[in-house]
């Protein structure tokens, strides 16, 4: 990307783009069920950041309860949310940065520290969950963290990737504007 610039059709968007995927990583694992699950048969629970549901026995019916009746339910429900609302924050600000034909780097280099800031509240939530939810709550039979506990993480990894990312692109900022002069390494007898 830096050998072509950013103006490169191909490579300018590439940012965004993974923004973008970090985004619906960050969905998934807010609305999916599967932070914890129990691992082998008879499945008898399973819970996501916001609920908990149990089954007594394999043709029972499941019974939830919610998480937000518990402080550190709530906390971890925040802070993870948090660290959400500033990546969607930051992936529009990366397409308004990136759609503009003159790049701004401060202003890229802003949403890298501001992605830092939403990487801090995610792993935040990320810890408080599963240590405040084995040792407060019941668990039977052999639980796992489960698919949808390891999308926050990807989404919370790729927050912290990017923001490195989009702090050091300005370092680069004469190279991407085609500014430096090429050097050869060849020289004629």
């Amino acid at each position: 990307m830096v050998k072509y610039g950013l103006d490169y059709t191909r490579c300018r968007w590439i940012l965004p783009l993974l923004l973008g995927i970090g985004v619906i990583f960050g969905i998934i694992a807010l609305a999916g069920r599967g932070w914890l699950e129990s691992q082998t048969l008879p499945y008898v629970q399973q819970a996501s950041l916001w609920q908990n549901c149990r089954r007594p026995e394999q043709g029972g019916e499941w019974s939830c309860e919610s998480l937000m009746r518990y402080a550190w339910g709530r906390a971890a429900a925040a802070t993870y949310l948090v660290g959400f609302l500033l990546l969607v924050i930051c992936f529009a600000l990366a397409i308004i940065a990136f759609a503009i034909d003159t790049l701004r780097f401060n202003f890229i280099r802003g949403i890298g520290g501001l992605l830092f800031v939403a990487a801090v509240f995610s792993v935040m939530g990320l810890v408080i969950y599963p240590v405040k939810f084995s040792s407060e709550m019941e668990m039977t039979g052999i639980n796992m963290f489960s698919w949808a506990y390891g999308f926050g993480w990807t989404t919370a990894i790729m927050e912290i990737c990017l923001g490195f990312f989009f702090c050091c692109l300005p370092n680069y900022e004469d190279q991407i504007l085609g500014n430096v002069k090429p050097t050869y390494f060849y020289s004629s007898p």
